[in-house]
């Protein structure tokens, strides 16, 4: 089996998730690619223009490959009346805490995905990467035919089984020990909650594409560990956090302090599973008030805004995967350097 990151020249097996929302900053890409890793653009936020500038930035700054991650896009939910006050009444405390107006809240809930997509065709990144679903026949023709690596992403045997029926060329498969959002591909659907050793066990067998191993891993030998197992490369996020080059919060990075972070996954910010640091609002948001995703990552995105220019972590998502010991601190290429010493 070929190595699918062997056309990229990488000289590291190691994708710096993306991580849309802030840490996945220009500079960020820019060091993990320019070290010999694969860096990421979180592009599931952004508008075309956005994504253009974001691109330009990160080509300015390195000739190395780099990838862009967009969220498959599902059919818009329907929002009743009822479901929206039962939301503003949920959170009408911390607005008035954060001294916020009531939410002027509307569709659409997201960025156009159409427009998202052709502007990754015009960007032409190396490595084009997706959550959430199968990216549609139409979307793998034209995708393919501008020559990016394609790499969904799986939380299941299942999932990995009909990425590769697809067409993708690579599979990330997340476990749930991973921070952000689970790349599960039905919204609406329990959390089959399958760690990534498990995962691995169960995919690799049947698998006819390379495998990148995303959850939980910290350490050296946590990357040893999985590619000895059968995978291909290691896919790591929350290490990243801290670095001097990323996007994350001030309040962000202090909550990450320490060598354990007591996390779990939640739909209180999004809609949709994710998994974060455990603060106010994801243990006092009943999860009944929650509107399904996208709806409620559009609906919180005040409140976690304000909590930011606060320097106050209660009301941010702060994701985070179960791995233990103080994030690194320094450079992201001291990092990774450390990771592939041996």
């Amino acid at each position: 089996m070929q190595d699918p990151l062997a056309r990229l020249g990488l000289k590291h097996p190691l994708i710096v998730a993306s991580m849309a929302g802030g840490p996945s900053s220009p500079e960020l890409v820019i060091a993990s690619s320019a070290a010999g890793a694969l860096g990421s653009i979180g592009a599931a936020y952004s508008s075309p223009a956005a994504i253009t500038e974001f691109v330009d930035k990160v080509r300015a700054g390195t000739d190395r490959p780099f990838a862009i991650n967009l969220f498959i896009q599902h059919p818009q939910p329907q929002i009743d009346a009822a479901t929206v006050e039962r939301a503003v009444a949920a959170t009408a405390k911390y607005r008035a805490e954060l001294d916020l107006p009531a939410p002027q809240f509307a569709a659409p809930y997201e960025e156009d995905f159409d427009q998202q997509f052709e502007a990754v065709l015009k960007a032409k990144p190396a490595v084009l990467s997706f959550v959430f679903g199968v990216l549609p026949a139409e979307y793998m023709r034209t995708a393919r035919k501008s020559g990016m690596l394609i790499i969904g992403t799986a939380t299941t045997p299942e999932e990995a089984g009909a990425l590769e029926e697809s067409g993708v060329d690579a599979i990330t498969l997340q476990g749930f020990e991973a921070g952000g959002h689970r790349g599960i591909f039905d919204p609406e659907a329990a959390d089959s909650e399958i760690g990534l050793w498990d995962l691995l066990t169960r995919t690799l067998p049947k698998a006819k594409v390379p495998l990148i191993a995303a959850g939980g891993i910290m350490t050296a030998v946590d990357i040893r560990s999985v590619l000895a197992m059968g995978a291909s490369a290691v896919q790591m996020g929350t290490g990243f956090l801290a670095t001097a080059e990323a996007g994350t919060s001030a309040a962000y990075r202090a909550a990450l302090q320490g060598t354990e972070r007591a996390t779990r996954t939640t739909r209180a910010f999004s809609g949709r599973f994710a998994r974060g640091i455990e603060n106010r609002f994801m243990n006092e948001l009943d999860a009944a008030a929650a509107m399904p995703f996208p709806a409620q990552n559009k609906f919180t995105r005040d409140i976690r805004g304000a909590s930011a220019a606060k320097g106050s972590a209660d009301f941010l998502s702060l994701w985070a995967g179960t791995g233990k010991g103080e994030l690194w601190q320094g450079s992201a290429a001291d990092l990774i350097e450390k990771l592939f010493a041996d």
